[in-house]
């Protein structure tokens, strides 16, 4: 978190498809706030997202990027696609973004804004909207429709990314043991992600005991790993912001007959969902293999609200790529396209035949889906 990882092209590239679809909308600019969507159009690897960060793109001319006036020095090493304008704590962003605006000469202008992001709060943008007479418009999901397909360049670090995610879970595997420290665990987990390169993800590893499963965003506690219960591991290395994501389930001694069964049940249905990841096929047929595979084994009653989602930039405090979550689920048209990645879920916890969970990266490319993350898929039990 450090330093920008596109090339000068990358970005040009990116900036010229949002004025492209501006242009199409008869927009005379954009304000972008979700802190995704501004390390995308800017490059900029950095803490700093806690605060607002607004991008001013105008349809043609110079982008400007406020935020903090502290931030200037990250901002002016980092950022080449748009001039800082820095703001005292003493005012807001939504203060300088107005006066900013109006010496672009973009009042009572066609101007788009981002309503629906966590980077941009209820106050901000009311401030904003107040100070700035204009023809306001949503442009919530342009940006991030563009970020589903992964350039070269994004898929290169999301490959170093997941071989990150491998060598984490590997390494909290080997810790795992009856009578293990939970925070033992966690530690060896956590520094072997950055042994190997990876940057602070934007979930930290979650592995809890199976008697906490269903605490969803829960991780490790004060505790210690017994024997006979399971410890769920899910986890993501990082690299430049981007995630390849992990999930197993690893059982201590011994398995059940029905878990390993079942296990050989997930394991089917998660190459089903690979096998269908295809350029033009739709995120319900995805999930529809899936639920075949579940239903042919004796399980109809048992649904999953998605079995996997798009992936790829993430900024704390989550790897999904925002405050929404753009899932493979039973009533999605989404469309997949070459490029596209995903951190495909394959689980059969509570199903009443037995427990497992296998979760893993897959990217589609040129020459079909291609499994990022390599971890043994088991079962696991050490």
């Amino acid at each position: 978190m450090h330093a920008n990882p596109f090339s000068a092209w990358e970005i040009e590239q990116r900036i010229a498809r949002v004025r492209a679809e501006l242009e199409r909308r008869k927009l005379d600019a954009a304000v972008f706030a979700s802190p995704e969507n501004v390390f995308y159009l800017t490059g900029l690897d950095h803490w700093g997202y806690f605060a607002p960060h607004l991008l001013i793109v105008p349809s043609a001319g110079e982008n400007v990027l406020v935020t903090r006036a502290m931030e200037r020095v990250s901002v002016e090493k980092q950022v080449a696609s748009a001039r800082f304008r820095g703001h005292p704590d003493s005012e807001t962003a939504a203060d300088m973004a107005a006066r900013v605006l109006d010496e672009m000469k973009l009042a009572g202008k066609a101007i788009g804004l981002e309503f629906w992001t966590s980077g941009l709060s209820f106050g901000l943008a009311a401030s904003l909207r107040e100070q700035v007479e204009a023809r306001w418009s949503d442009v919530s999901g342009l940006v991030d429709h563009m970020r589903l397909v992964k350039s070269s360049e994004e898929q290169a670090l999301m490959r170093r990314a997941a071989s990150i995610s491998d060598k984490a879970a590997e390494a909290a595997i080997a810790a795992i043991a009856d009578g293990a420290r939970e925070s033992d665990v966690a530690a060896a987990c956590v520094a072997e992600m950055i042994r190997a390169g990876g940057h602070p993800p934007g979930f930290g590893p979650f592995i809890r005991p199976g008697h906490r499963l269903g605490e969803e965003h829960a991780t490790w506690g004060d505790g210690c790993y017994k024997k006979g219960e399971p410890v769920f591991l899910e986890l993501s290395g990082c690299v430049s912001r981007y995630h390849a994501p992990l999930g197993r389930l690893v059982h201590i001694g011994e398995i059940r007959d029905d878990d390993g069964h079942i296990a050989t049940i997930v394991r089917q249905a998660f190459n089903a969902v690979v096998a269908a990841i295809r350029p033009g096929t739709t995120a319900r047929s995805v999930y529809a293999a899936w639920q075949q595979v579940v239903d042919e084994a004796g399980l109809k009653h048992y649904r999953r609200h998605h079995c996997g989602y798009c992936v790829g930039i993430g900024q704390p405090p989550s790897w999904t790529g925002g405050n929404s979550v753009t899932g493979l689920r039973h009533d999605s048209d989404l469309e997949i396209t070459t490029g596209m990645s995903f951190h495909i879920l394959s689980w059969l916890m509570g199903s009443g035949k037995g427990d497992d969970f296998l979760s893993n990266t897959v990217l589609l490319t040129d020459k079909g889906p291609e499994v990022l993350t390599r971890l043994k898929t088991g079962p696991i039990v050490i």
